[in-house]
């Protein structure tokens, strides 16, 4: 099953609630559109898996999530942002209470700083680890994104332009653009991003 892993490629973030309120999104968003064997075949996720997920069971990994997102044509955000209190009753996040997924098959690890994806602004703490690239899978996504290198060493490259990015340093661009990054050094890289509009 795809979900065999283990918990680095569990979205920490998760709770029974969540996966519940999961399970009912993707079956809405399924319903009247796909059967659970079509969207299994979309997404190339075994059909039990999902109907485990629309039951609210299991804890999905990101990969799961990011293939049935796309198939949904759902943003990841949707499946992640399980918000209760509504965007301006929340202004601030603690430290411990950051929404935080993290990517088991490439290490990366994401902590959400803006309370929610409801607004118009998407700010992201990334730690990059050593040897991490995905050059061969770039990000794109609607939006103008910002990073800024807080630690480290990164490579950028925005639709064919390559950039290296020390400490201090920062780049923007058009997010919808092919983008990669690569941290060949032998330490992890952190930075911060802003995107807008939310496009996680």
């Amino acid at each position: 099953m795809e979900d065999g892993a283990g918990p680095a490629q569990d979205v920490a973030a998760f709770t029974p609630d969540h996966v519940v309120e999961l399970g009912r999104l993707i079956r809405r968003s399924r319903e009247g559109r796909f059967t659970v064997q079509q969207l299994g075949q979309r997404a190339d996720v075994s059909p039990g898996l999902i109907s485990q997920i629309e039951r609210g069971q299991g804890n999905p990994s990101f990969q799961t999530l990011y293939k049935l997102s796309v198939a949904l044509g759902l943003r990841i955000g949707d499946m992640l942002d399980n918000a209760v209190a509504p965007f301006e009753d929340q202004l601030v996040v603690r430290k411990p209470e950051r929404k935080r997924l993290q990517l088991g098959e490439h290490g990366l690890v994401w902590e959400l700083l803006t309370p929610n994806l409801q607004g118009e602004l998407e700010m992201l703490r990334t730690s990059v680890p050593p040897g991490f690239t995905n050059e061969e899978n770039p990000f794109r996504h609607r939006g103008e994104e910002c990073v800024l290198l807080l630690h480290g060493t990164l490579e950028v490259s925005v639709a064919g332009r390559h950039f290296v990015l020390e400490e201090g340093d920062s780049i923007t661009y058009d997010s919808g653009l092919p983008h990669w990054w690569r941290n060949s050094s032998g330490e992890e890289a952190v930075i911060v991003g802003a995107v807008t509009p939310p496009s996680f």
